[in-house]
């Protein structure tokens, strides 16, 4: 069903509803006449909303259907308790509570309600993983539920439970049936912002269901536990709207719902989790407080399960500060990852161009000298045409792997790109031709891989400065040792040349050639 459709059906439903409301309520028809148009107008819809889930689950497989199996089973109990209800009160007169077979049939809805939202929530995806969020959540629900007894207890629970100890064992399912509801309640909003498959339509009616039932459950046991025998129609109004509720919430369109996105608003869940369980506590506290000034004395019970509520709220925070700190480093660890990432080869695990042209800039910035090493691997094309780009790759980690092995901790090695490398020496303690030397005999030896061995020598051109020239500019130097690099591949290869040490083409320095060593 289109959400366009849903919702004309909900307005025109609404629309019938209000009207019964107001037949009912108004004193307009007579009291027998007002409480069988109550009655069996719930039974409708209770009996529609069996159907609808029935017909919805028959078309879905999985999830879908399952958790719709779990609600049209909490329809049909609903039906039965309203079929027992309207048997005792409307045809034989039974006095208040009605019949051990309705109140059973009501109890097992929320019970059956919840149930489906176990499976919908275990059937789809969770936001907050781990054992300390977990715990989190649970926390959250104890203070809820801690906060809204605290509320009920000193607002009405505490005669209720008065009445039910002189009135017997009968009054218990009165008082079970409207905190059915309120658990179920407390389960679905902490279950909204735990799992992303329960924010959706059909549970907010359910939802809403679940509100307008307690509401009048709670009413219903007040006047009960009172002595009242008969109990007014306006106190049905919750009793009335919840079956219509259950209706709606099976033939709305299901889906996770159309998240905004977190840069516009905050998810429902997202809010939800950082206002609750606040705000039940706040208006209980805030209840507490008017009636101590005005008079109220509180009893051991209601000053120990407030202090509960409040211990629950401070080793909340303890854990939520835990989360935090956890968070933090996590996010110190991700950036460092990334830094890592934007500024070493991701191949070889050296320095890349952007960290080696920086860490240069930094070095000419200084008054110590500098060397730039600019090494063109000979012989790499030929391992990767012949043996396979894997291969290559494992030759360029090890040629890389011994750069960084004959050059001391803090100088940079980078991976300048493809199977160029470029080595920095700030402050370098012997002549920069005895550093080529030393690359050279390091990269001499075959590059053993679990192919087999390769020779493969390096072309060297060095750039330096001897001190400090604001002329000077990284670019220089990098293009000096570049030129260099070329002019030692022309004369032979396998070779190191200084820039400014040789002509062009007129060959390299005495001694540097490895075949002359």
């Amino acid at each position: 069903m289109t959400l366009r459709r849903f919702g004309f059906i909900a307005v025109a439903v609404c629309a019938a509803v209000l009207v019964l409301l107001c037949l009912v309520v108004s004193g307009a028809l007579d009291r027998s006449t007002s409480v069988a148009l109550d009655k069996f107008t719930q039974l409708t819809a209770s009996a529609a909303a069996m159907l609808s889930y029935w017909r919805a689950a028959l078309r879905r497989q999985g999830v879908a259907r399952r958790w719709r199996l779990w609600m049209a089973a909490a329809m049909a109990s609903l039906v039965v308790g309203l079929c027992a209800w309207i048997w005792g009160q409307v045809f034989l007169g039974v006095s208040l509570p009605s019949s051990t077979l309705a109140q059973l049939g009501f109890m097992l809805v929320p019970a059956l309600t919840l149930c489906a939202v176990v499976v919908l929530s275990h059937g789809g995806s969770g936001t907050l993983p781990g054992h300390r969020s977990r715990l989190v959540v649970v926390l959250d629900g104890l203070i809820v539920v801690g906060s809204l007894f605290v509320l009920t207890w000193v607002s009405l629970l505490e005669s209720m439970v008065r009445a039910w100890a002189t009135s017997g064992p009968g009054f218990a399912t009165v008082v079970a049936h409207p905190a059915a509801y309120l658990v179920m309640l407390v389960v679905l909003l902490v279950s909204s912002w735990t799992h992303r498959s329960v924010r959706q339509l059909p549970v907010l009616f359910i939802a809403l269901a679940g509100l307008a039932q307690s509401a009048s459950g709670w009413g219903f046991a007040y006047l009960v536990s009172k002595g009242a025998t008969v109990i007014p129609t306006v106190a049905d109004i919750g009793f009335m709207v919840c079956p219509a509720l259950f209706f709606l919430s099976s033939i709305a369109p299901g889906g996770a719902g159309r998240e905004r996105t977190a840069s516009t608003r905050l998810r429902a869940g997202e809010l939800l989790h950082l206002l609750v369980p606040y705000l039940p506590m706040l208006v209980t506290g805030l209840f507490i407080v008017v009636g101590t000034a005005t008079g109220v004395r509180l009893n051991p019970l209601e000053i120990y399960v407030g202090l509960g509520v409040v211990l629950l709220v401070i080793a909340r925070q303890l854990l939520t500060l835990i989360d935090n700190v956890k968070l933090l480093d996590q996010l110190r660890e991700s950036r460092e990852r990334l830094r890592h990432q934007a500024y070493h080869d991701p191949l070889t695990g050296v320095a890349n161009r952007a960290l080696f042209r920086e860490r240069l800039d930094a070095a000419l910035a200084g008054p110590s000298p500098v060397v730039v090493l600019f090494i063109d691997v000979d012989g790499f094309k030929d391992v990767n045409d012949n043996y396979g780009h894997a291969e290559g790759d494992a030759v360029l980690r090890i040629v890389a792997s011994r750069l960084q092995h004959c050059v001391r901790a803090q100088d940079v090695v980078a991976r300048l790109g493809g199977d160029e490398f470029g080595v920095l020496v700030n402050g370098y303690p012997q002549p920069p031709e005895e550093i080529g030397r030393r690359v050279l005999e390091a990269l001499r030896a075959p590059h053993r891989t679990a192919a087999g061995a390769h020779e493969v020598r390096a072309s060297i051109g060095i750039s330096h400065r001897e001190a400090f020239d604001p002329s000077l500019t990284a670019d220089d130097l990098l293009g000096n040792a570049d030129a260099a690099m070329y002019t030692a591949k022309r004369l032979g290869k396998g070779m190191v040349v200084v820039h400014g040490s040789v002509e062009a083409g007129a060959g390299v320095d005495a001694g540097m050639n490895p075949e002359m060593t």
